[in-house]
């Protein structure tokens, strides 16, 4: 069965990345962290789309802060090759926000948990995935990236270096897999309305990052169609990167209404 292998896609963005997937005749191999959320998520999608097959996966990245669980990510893909799937397109959703990271404060410890979550574990699976894609004649890596890459927000060190380095990572492997017809990408969204604007609407009212050049802040389909855009059209097209971010990326700061 074609199959995309989603990580992190009981909430927000990842639900709208296997919505996706599924409204298009996709099976999908999703994840979490949580048992009973990967539970609940499941049901949902497959109420939703009953006529393509939806499994989710409870799966956790790290054993410690310094440990990637390579046992985990080898029983997942076991998991896969029992039920079926081959995995046509993995995206790399899931992410270690690494949130309120201050640099003169925190243990060495939290830096290195979400370097490990967000490079090491995401090559992990990308190499489980690649073995898998050559011996079916191809496939899509797909990251969800962030415009943090390249442009820092306070007290998220550790994020912004992560995502740089995944991006390093995302050519390399674009470079190496090139010859197996692997190809590899990243789309980079900027601020997205998720939960966290619904649970504190004051706060997201007059955060300088809302104010887009488009004027609008993306969804989580936005995203979804940037990430389908690689794994269907983009045919010829690999280390790329497709920034969805209203036009933040481009402007100096923000143009605030007064």
């Amino acid at each position: 069965m074609k199959t995309a292998l989603v990580t992190g896609a009981c909430i927000n963005t990842g639900v709208a990345i296997v919505e996706k997937f599924a409204s298009e005749g996709y099976h999908v191999l999703f994840t979490g962290r949580n048992e009973e959320s990967v539970e609940k998520a499941e049901k949902a999608y497959r109420e939703r789309f009953p006529d393509v097959t939806i499994s989710g996966y409870t799966i956790d990245s790290l054993l410690d802060a310094k440990t990637v669980d390579e046992q985990a990510i080898s029983d997942l893909f076991a998991f896969a090759d029992h039920r079926g799937f081959e995995i046509d397109t993995l995206v790399l959703n899931a992410a270690d926000q690494g949130l309120g990271i201050k640099v003169l404060e925190n243990p060495l410890a939290d830096f290195m948990r979400v370097l490990n979550t967000n490079v090491t574990w995401n090559y992990c699976l990308c190499e489980h995935a690649a073995k898998r894609m050559i011996n079916q004649g191809g496939g899509n890596i797909i990251f969800i990236n962030s415009n943090t890459a390249y442009r820092a927000i306070p007290d998220r060190v550790a994020y912004s270096t992560s995502k740089g380095a995944q991006l390093g990572m995302m050519r390399a492997l674009a470079l190496d897999l090139g010859k197996y017809n692997i190809r590899v990408n990243a789309v980079l969204p900027g601020m997205i309305k998720t939960d966290r604007w619904e649970k504190n609407p004051e706060f997201y009212k007059t955060v300088p990052s809302r104010f887009t050049p488009l004027g609008e802040v993306a969804v989580g389909e936005d995203v979804a169609d940037a990430v389908w855009y690689f794994a269907a059209h983009a045919k010829n097209t690999t280390g790329a990167e497709l920034v969805v971010d209203g036009g933040n990326t481009i402007q100096l700061y923000p143009i605030i209404p007064q």
